[in-house]
């Protein structure tokens, strides 16, 4: 695995299988692709809402906006088909410790159970170590047992913390030190 740091400080990460990348403004039609695949049980606003929002010209105005940085998410290319396939990357959601970014994952149902996920993880997991982050934590429903295991799969153990919503289910933590 190989990880590059482009001018601007844009990261870009590769695996034998993928690459990771900021995202093109063409690939906001794969953006709302998986906003409205997402499972009804996830929150509303994480959701394609009744006006059919967010559109996608909203979605190329979001990549737009979000200038390539180090802590974002990548977007997840396939390279032997140059297809994106959902994301992968480090966000800072202000729901964990100060200077421990949360992993976040998600692909497209039609490529789930192929081990893409891992790979991306694993691979951002190498580059926050190389960038010098000690532990990172991430966040999963409690029903999606499919990312549980992937985070289970790349050494991350639930902590036992709990957010629980009456409507949407409870919210898991889960941390695993570099």
């Amino acid at each position: 695995m190989a990880a590059g740091v482009r001018p601007g400080h844009e990261v870009v990460l590769e695996t034998g299988r993928l690459l990771l990348r900021p995202w093109r403004v063409a690939e906001a039609v794969v953006q709302r692709e998986l906003w409205v695949e997402r499972d009804p049980r996830v929150p509303a606003h994480r959701r394609i809402d009744a006006a059919g929002h967010p559109t996608v010209a909203e979605l190329e105005d979001s990549i737009r906006a979000n200038q390539p940085s180090s802590v974002g998410l990548l977007a997840v290319e396939r390279k032997a088909t140059r297809d994106v396939i959902g994301y992968c990357g480090l966000i800072d959601s202000g729901r964990g410790s100060e200077g421990e970014p949360e992993l976040a994952f998600e692909l497209l149902r039609r490529v789930w159970c192929q081990g893409y996920a891992t790979e991306a993880s694993l691979t951002v997991l190498d580059w926050a170590r190389s960038s010098g982050y000690e532990r990172l934590w991430a966040t999963v429903w409690e029903w999606n047992t499919a990312s549980r295991r992937v985070l289970a799969k790349i050494g991350f153990t639930e902590t036992g913390r709990k957010e629980v919503d009456a409507v949407y289910g409870t919210t898991l933590f889960a941390t695993r030190r570099l």
